[in-house]
């Protein structure tokens, strides 16, 4: 009777490791897609207030129908989620802004590239 409990008992502790591993494992995958998610709604954000800017008259502060001169304002270069940066030098008709998330997704953080057009806002995962 002994051996049988012993044998019960490791098993159980087996079983209940490999349920912790697994728990573990789903949090760090939901904790990545949710900074995902979170990133990518920041730079549509950013998108909509660049198509913003490139609407606006130079008269009156904007682009005049340009993207050139369009900075991501200071107190959203840095959020909870992220770090958002215009890659590359914005051209009077497109420009791309990438976000870099805080949870790492394996080696590397979670990174999501948004290009924006006067008409339209897309963002791409990149890690």
């Amino acid at each position: 009777m002994g051996q049988q409990q012993l044998l019960l008992i490791v098993l159980g502790v087996i079983i209940v490791g490999i349920a912790v591993v697994v728990g573990i494992n789903v949090f760090s995958a939901s904790a990545v897609s949710s900074n995902r998610d979170a990133v990518s709604s920041d730079l549509l954000n950013l998108g909509s207030l660049a198509q913003q800017y490139y609407k606006k008259p130079a008269a009156m502060g904007g682009g005049g129908n340009s993207f050139v001169g369009w900075t991501v304002p200071t107190a959203l270069a840095s959020t909870g989620n992220g770090h958002y940066a215009i890659s590359g030098t914005p051209t009077a008709t497109t420009l791309t802004v990438v976000g870099t998330g805080t949870e790492k997704n394996g080696a590397d953080s979670v990174s999501v590239s948004c290009a924006v057009t006067p008409t339209n806002v897309t963002n791409t995962v990149v890690h």
